[in-house]
């Protein structure tokens, strides 16, 4: 049994570590932070020459984990900060020719202004607006992933689903559902459950190619889409497919209950944002069908034996702790350097804190 309040002290650790190690003004301008790419941070990290746009997101929507937990006028400053420190290094706006990017980002400020109070209406305009732009009949249908690209895929659909279904607007709802369903039609393994990476399109429209690459946050996406579009109407349907996913997860994709890493870089985010949208399944489900509690539970698990090994195998330094991108081994010092990885091990621990405040702490032995 995990000691009442233990995992949000541990979602603190890993929040404090981040925001010591990593964050950084944007080229000296007051009122900006950004998270730095690598720890310790070279000169061009220091200066944001690089700058990982859903990087910096995901970033965001961990401050807001953190808020969430704990609320503090201290957290909300750094929130702000971070909004306006992506607004300035992205010089020309807040989008960019990535559609899976500026969803990630519209999930985050959403939540910032439900949550935190920290409000970007023209952002989120600006976002929705790309987003309803990328949907084409290009293979039936679907987001692009880039502008001006060939590729229709996951990771730009689900977040994208997502946050229209969020919007309120009965507009962006039909579509949210129509890309969900473009997924499951085309890019979903009958055999498996899983959600492939995504699929190539000629230019008269016809699918060229699949990239049946599986990803962690592949099905957390299609998972936080399902539910999501669940809590507004044909729950049975959304709740179904949810469900599948969930036990393809736990059956493929984790080890002994722990999710399986993908490495650094963009990878090491890929099993936080599984947990995120795990967690929130493990929440939403039973209030939605009490009859799937067997669901709720199994997502419930991932998430808490997830959090339990990415902490006991971080590594201790004296900025906090160092995790990983494989939770299940001892973390590896030269491994944990991209924020990219540290984000994905909070992310995962403001899950199970999050598990934690509703009573939802222990897993199954």
């Amino acid at each position: 049994m995990v000691i009442a309040k233990l995992l949000a002290a541990r979602a603190g650790v890993a929040e404090r570590a981040v925001y010591s190690r990593h964050l950084r003004r944007v080229w000296g301008v007051p009122g900006t932070l950004l998270g730095a790419r690598v720890w310790p941070p070279l000169l061009r990290d220091k200066l944001h020459t690089s700058f990982n746009y859903w990087w910096q997101a995901h970033l965001l929507d961990c401050m807001v984990d953190g808020y969430e937990r704990s609320p503090s006028e201290l957290r909300k400053t750094a929130i702000t900060k971070v909004v306006r420190g992506i607004r300035v290094r992205n010089v020309l706006g807040w989008t960019n020719d990535f559609y899976d990017d500026i969803a990630w980002l519209g999930l985050a400020l959403q939540r910032a202004e439900k949550i935190v109070g920290v409000a970007k209406p023209k952002a989120l305009a600006a976002i929705a607006e790309q987003l309803r732009d990328g949907w084409t009949d290009h293979a039936g249908g679907g987001i692009w992933w880039k502008r001006k690209d060939d590729f229709k895929n996951v990771p730009a659909n689900g977040p994208a689903a997502i946050f229209l279904a969020r919007r309120g607007d009965r507009t962006d709802l039909v579509r949210a559902r129509s890309i969900v369903d473009w997924v499951e039609d085309n890019l979903v393994d009958e055999s498996s459950g899983l959600a492939w990476d995504g699929l190539h399109v000629h230019p008269n429209g016809e699918i060229r190619e699949y990239e049946k690459n599986i990803y962690t946050y592949c099905q957390g996406v299609l998972i936080g889409a399902c539910v999501e579009l669940a809590e507004h109407g044909q729950q049975e349907k959304w709740l179904e497919k949810a469900a599948r996913t969930i036990t393809a997860v736990h059956d493929d994709l984790a080890v002994k209950g722990v999710i399986k890493g993908q490495g650094g870089g963009d990878g090491g985010l890929f099993a936080g944002i599984l947990t995120r949208y795990l967690a929130q399944a493990a929440l939403t489900i039973p209030e939605l069908d009490p009859d799937r509690q067997e669901t709720a539970d199994l997502a419930r698990e991932l998430v808490i034996q997830s959090a339990e090994a990415a902490w006991l195998n971080r590594v201790t330094a004296v900025s906090g702790p160092l995790f990983g991108p494989e939770w299940t081994v001892p973390a590896d010092q030269r491994e944990g350097r991209d924020l990219s990885v540290q984000l994905g091990g909070w992310m995962c621990l403001e899950a199970a804190a999050l598990l934690e405040r509703h009573g939802l702490n222990v897993a199954t032995p």
